[in-house]
């Protein structure tokens, strides 16, 4: 088994879905944002869900699903285009089983359940991140981009590498559970 993660329990609020978001991080928007439960938002991370569609019917802006772990410093923030002269915010969605690591910025549209994002990567506007793919550190992934299940991207700009093992889904599982499990806040 490995060590605990520890940390100062007045450093992170709980919810009762046992979603834990550092009191250090940046929730612009919380409102419209869905968190679906054993998350972990780490310190200074930012997340933008102040960024919405005007008009009515657009309320959720981010959605994450269960044992999302989105790493120190983290930029997210909703894709967005401008059509026929309109400027607009698109939503973003997230799987579970999903880990952004330290310092990377997400714009993507989707991003699909059981993947990894590694440190410091850049995933453009409106990419399309398929189950059980990974992102190599510092990888650079230009907007519109589509990474299919399986397969890790590397690289700026990011390319195909190689596929991955099928048994990515239950190691990727594995480890998401694991972390969440080890982060636990200092006995006081």
């Amino acid at each position: 088994m490995d060590a605990p993660i520890s940390y100062p329990k007045s450093d992170y609020i709980e919810t009762d879905t046992g979603n834990k978001v550092s009191r250090r991080a940046t929730i612009s928007g919380p409102q419209n944002i869905i968190l679906g439960g054993k998350t972990v938002i780490s310190n200074g991370a930012i997340i933008r869900g102040d960024l919405k569609r005007t008009g009515p019917g657009h309320a959720v802006v981010i959605s994450l699903g269960r044992y999302c772990l989105v790493g120190e410093g983290c930029v997210m923030r909703p894709p967005y285009k401008t059509y026929r002269g309109n400027f607009n915010y698109y939503p973003m969605k997230i799987g579970d089983h999903v880990h952004i690591g330290a310092g990377s910025v997400v714009e993507a549209a989707t991003i699909g359940n059981h993947v990894e994002v590694g440190k410091n990567c850049v995933i453009g506007k409106f990419t399309i991140i398929k189950d059980c793919a990974k992102i190599a550190d510092n990888t650079i992934i230009p907007p519109n981009t589509v990474i299919p299940a399986l397969a890790l991207f590397s690289g700026s700009p990011g390319r195909f590498i190689e596929d991955l093992p099928e048994s990515t889904q239950e190691m990727v599982e594995s480890r998401t559970k694991s972390y969440y499990t080890r982060f636990q806040p200092l006995d006081r």
